[in-house]
Formats: structure tokens, sequence, C-alpha cells
């Protein structure tokens, strides 16, 4: 006789959570390379990214490895709101909005020259476009 620890139920709930995993990676690869590929536009078209603190230029490279990480967070949370909200879309949507307006605030502050600091902005708000809608129609068709 076989025996298995996980029910209908809980094998249901973790499909769920793969299946959005799998999407939030998919458009957190997507996320990066638009961010990047804007990035390395902004640039071309004058932009030099030089943030004053330290005299250091954003790589381009580093547009990636952010968006990357950041993405990643999100997908984290959509997935907990997953698991543990009874509104995982809504409330994934509340907070992802409301973390991309604090994302906004670095680059006001970072004493960076104007070119550089609307590029900043708007560069935060190109994965964001990516990333929010992505993961709250995945929970919303795996909500439930």
């Amino acid at each position: 006789m076989t025996s298995t620890n996980a029910t209908p139920a809980s094998t249901q709930t973790n499909r769920r959570i793969l299946g959005l995993a799998g999407t939030g990676l998919v458009a957190t690869l997507a996320a990066m390379v638009t961010t990047t590929v804007a990035a390395a536009l902004t640039q071309a078209a004058g932009v030099d990214f030089a943030i004053p603190d330290g005299g250091e230029k954003i790589p381009l490279g580093g547009f990636a490895v952010v968006t990357g990480f950041f993405s990643v967070v999100g997908i984290v949370i959509a997935v907990a709101l997953l698991r543990w909200s009874a509104h995982p879309a809504q409330r994934f949507l509340w907070t992802a909005v409301s973390l991309t307006v604090i994302s906004l605030v670095p680059p006001l502050l970072a004493g960076a020259n104007t070119a550089t600091t609307v590029a900043l902005l708007a560069l935060h708000l190109v994965p964001a476009t990516v990333m929010i809608p992505t993961l709250t129609r995945s929970l919303h068709a795996r909500a439930g």
C-alpha cells in the first residue's frame, strides 16, 4: 500500500503557485530585456546615467540586474498573496502600485541631472508596465 501526503486541494494549490511563478519568470525576462533596451536607447539619445554621489555611471547591465531582482520580489509577493489572501489579485495590484510609487523617490533624491532623473523615473515604470498587469491577470486566473 502506498501513501501520499498531498491532498487534492494541496496539489491544486501547488499547481496554481507553480503556474503563477512560471508566468512571473517569463514576465521577468521580458521586463529585464525591455528595460535594458529602453536604457540603451535612452543612453544612445545622450543620457549619461551619471549619479553625482560617487561619480559613477549606471551600467546597462545594472538595469537588467535590478529589474530582475525586484521582479522576482514581485513574484514572491504574488505567490504569498495567492496562498494566503482571499483577494490576491486586488491586494497584489494595490501593493505593486504602491511599491512602484515608492520606487520613484530615489531617482528624485539622487542628485542627477534632469535628463538622467527623468530617464530613471521612466525606466522604473517600464518593468512595472510588464510585471504588474501580467501578475495581476495571472492571479485573477488562478485565484479561487
